[in-house]
């Protein structure tokens, strides 16, 4: 990545083989900031991270250290898990920071858990992660070694921080917290209803946090520099830098860390150096697969959280005529940054085609807990399918308008979300594109 984007935090080792070596992390001065963190209150780190702006990395986007301040302050046993389940189509950059840099999310575990109070603590990583599973699990052994991690860490006496590899078995599902909580318990991989939240009981029935690796492997940059100095480095309500994996029709597709401020315009021209075979653009998934996408009159928009849901150059989505279409908590759908997937289309993508490989997937993945996202998801799907071979009936784009209106709002989790969102975004951005596809036409003789 040029150097002149921005400063590299969490991506800077990437490529330097001998810094997975704990002894290489350490002569750069690694786990020092944790030494730092034993020997600061709990409410001071919580006060820092609040201040930075630090937002979840996983999709989301909420307030890190609002998160950690919904654990019980007289809550005795704590559990803090890494969610490094990683299945958005699209996403890619947790499995890099992690193989780049096992020991910086390590340290930002340590440093979470004396701020919660956690002893027992875990990261669950997605079963097919096997060369970054290998690592991690060569660094947590390192880590203990050291003192680092154990009953009695960096001589402390008393402070005990203890951290378990637990590998998934490859279900999209599994990345909503509490389904990741349920399959840790040996149960199903299935969403548990809220509240309550995971902060009042979570994992075994206590207190738990769940946060992204990236999230965490800022921790010890805001510890060392400050709170406020990564809220500078970022814009508004989202502090310090974004990682973002780009991928489909651009010259250099990628993992990028990036100033909350560059547009997605700039991404593209600036840092991945245009449009491949010099094609046109013609759409863009800002976030991963279950975010809406953006068109070209869309993409001056920062890649920062808030901007994607109150840009005005971001047209709100309607269904069908009068009826809006809304993400929850009463906002008219935009799109969202998300996971931090973006993938690029060019002018000859087939755009049905691609929505229709989407809702496939998404159909594939859901657990089948809530009826409208087990039957919603399987008749988009059918749909979809339908219109894409060309054989799409009339009324068929009217009608996928309403069942992704039914599904949104009305489950568990958000994976019937993330299928209705792109769907609607798709379906109202390239509405002539579906039209063209079906065999009778609204109004046409039959």
């Amino acid at each position: 990545m040029p150097a002149e984007i921005g400063q590299l935090l969490v991506t800077r080792r990437f490529g330097d083989e001998e810094n997975k070596q704990i002894t290489s992390y350490e002569a750069k001065g690694g786990y020092k900031i944790a030494r730092k963190a034993m020997l600061m209150p709990a409410s001071d780190i919580v006060d820092q991270i609040k201040a930075s702006n630090l937002r979840g990395r996983g999709g989301a986007g909420f307030p890190t250290g609002l998160k950690w301040s919904f654990v019980p302050k007289d809550a005795t046993d704590v559990h803090l898990v890494v969610n490094c389940d990683e299945s958005e189509p699209g996403t890619c950059k947790d499995r890099e920071l992690v193989y780049w840099d096992p020991h910086l999310l390590i340290e930002g575990m340590i440093i979470a858990a004396h701020t919660l109070g956690a002893v027992h603590n875990y990261i669950y990583i997605r079963g097919e992660m096997m060369r970054e599973y290998a690592v991690l699990v060569k660094a947590v052994e390192e880590a203990y070694a050291r003192g680092y991690l154990g009953d009695r860490i960096m001589g402390t006496g008393k402070q005990a921080c203890h951290i378990t590899v637990h590998r998934g078995a490859g279900a999209y599902i599994c990345g909503e917290e509490t389904a990741l909580l349920n399959s840790m318990e040996g149960l199903r991989g299935q969403p548990r209803l809220k509240p309550p939240f995971p902060a009042i009981k979570g994992l075994f029935g206590k207190p738990t946090v769940v946060n992204n690796v990236e999230t965490l492997m800022n921790i010890p940059f805001i510890v060392d520099q400050g709170g406020q100095w990564f809220a500078d480095l970022g814009v508004g309500r989202s502090g310090g830098t974004r990682t973002v994996c780009v991928s489909g029709h651009v010259e250099k597709p990628g993992i990028y860390e990036l100033p909350m401020t560059i547009t997605f315009r700039e991404l593209i021209e600036d840092v991945c150096g245009g449009m491949w075979k010099g094609k046109k653009f013609k759409g863009l998934i800002p976030g991963g697969t279950s975010m809406p996408p953006l068109v070209d009159s869309e993409l001056d928009v920062p890649v920062e959280f808030d901007a994607l849901m109150t840009d005005e150059r971001i047209k709100p989505v309607e269904v069908t005529e009068g009826v809006p279409f809304d993400m929850g908590g009463g906002r008219q759908l935009r799109t969202m940054a998300g996971s931090g997937g973006i993938v690029v289309f060019d002018e000859d993508t087939d755009v049905v085609a691609l929505c229709s490989r989407i809702m496939s997937f998404y159909h594939h993945e859901s657990c089948g807990q809530c009826t409208p996202c087990r039957e919603g998801t399987g008749w988009m799907d059918k749909i979809c399918k339908r219109i894409a071979a060309g054989k799409g009936k009339e009324g068929d784009v009217e009608l996928l308008g309403k069942i992704a209106n039914g599904i949104a709002g009305n489950t568990i989790c958000a994976l019937g979300e993330a299928a209705a969102w792109p769907m609607m975004g798709f379906m109202t951005k390239f509405r002539a594109e579906f039209e063209a596809k079906c065999i009778i036409k609204k109004g046409a003789a039959a």
